[in-house]
């Protein structure tokens, strides 16, 4: 049975509220196939049955589920690559320059799905920067999904995931083979700090930041949604810090109190005034 009307605003309504993503009119087909596995798995025959359960009796463990199986936990190693070929050819060796005094660097990946962007960020610093062995490096990784953080946390990819992005030496020097998996290794796990957080409530505990990745995630969001964590953003992130977001994403019409910055062939964002400019 197809999802009714009814069935499907209770869901869109309920996930926006608990993770303010906005579900479209013409998404029933994503909502169907997301959640008719969930609603098998939890003793439903279906998803109207389901609907009718939690609309009787809402479980704080069923609704969870129902928005972490909405969330899209789409990632890769080295995605996109030309970030990251900014962080190594001009961004850190800035921060590293302007840093010198605190040897301290802080990298947050909001949205970090099951953890490649966090490790991806772990290992080029470890490969391209031994001036930084010495210093106090902060890797963040959050998600509002439980099962993304507790991934990230245990580091274990399939083969298809390593084959995605991960260039053969990098796999060898630090992963081992855990059997049809593959776990990166304990020293860059050291290295990272994974936390449960939905970016539409309010963040506790944020340090001060030098780089943010925030890709591919204000896409699901309205424009007001938008804007308040655009905001929340440059409140943590210091002056001389940098914001990637997305390909598909920018801070034009959304929030002007950034400065888009040209990197070769990829662009990040600075606190201040917007205008657009070259960097070398």
């Amino acid at each position: 049975m197809s999802l009714s009307a009814t069935d499907f605003d209770y869901i869109r309504t309920l996930v926006m509220k608990r993770s303010a993503i906005v579900l479209e009119a013409g998404k029933e087909y994503l909502v169907e196939s997301r959640l008719i596995p969930l609603a098998k798995r939890e003793g439903f025959s279906g998803l109207e049955e389901m609907c009718a359960g939690m609309r009787a009796k809402p479980s704080p463990a069923l609704v969870e589920k129902v928005v972490e199986a909405m969330t899209t936990n789409e990632t890769s190693f080295f995605r996109d690559l030309m970030p990251f070929e900014a962080m190594k050819k001009q961004i850190v060796p800035e921060l590293i320059a302007a840093r010198g005094g605190s040897k301290c660097l802080s990298i947050w990946s909001a949205a970090s799905s099951s953890g490649q962007e966090i490790y991806s960020l772990a290992m080029l610093l470890r490969e391209n920067f031994p001036a930084l062995r010495d210093w106090r490096i902060s890797l963040l990784a959050t998600d509002l999904s439980q099962e993304m953080v507790a991934r990230t946390k245990q580091g274990l990819f399939s083969q298809l995931e390593v084959n995605r992005g991960l260039p053969a030496p990098l796999l060898i020097k630090y992963f081992t083979k855990e059997g049809t998996h593959w776990q990166i290794k304990q020293e860059l796990r050291d290295l990272v700090e994974v936390r449960q957080m939905n970016l539409a409530e309010s963040w506790k505990l944020m340090p001060q930041l030098d780089v943010v990745f925030l890709r591919n995630v204000l896409i699901y969001f309205s424009v007001e949604t938008k804007r308040e964590i655009l905001g929340r953003v440059r409140e943590i992130l210091r002056p001389d810090g940098t914001l990637f977001l997305g390909a598909a994403e920018t801070t034009l019409n959304i929030d002007e109190n950034w400065t888009r910055v040209q990197i070769d062939k990829t662009s990040c964002y600075r606190p201040g005034a917007a205008e657009l400019r070259k960097a070398a």
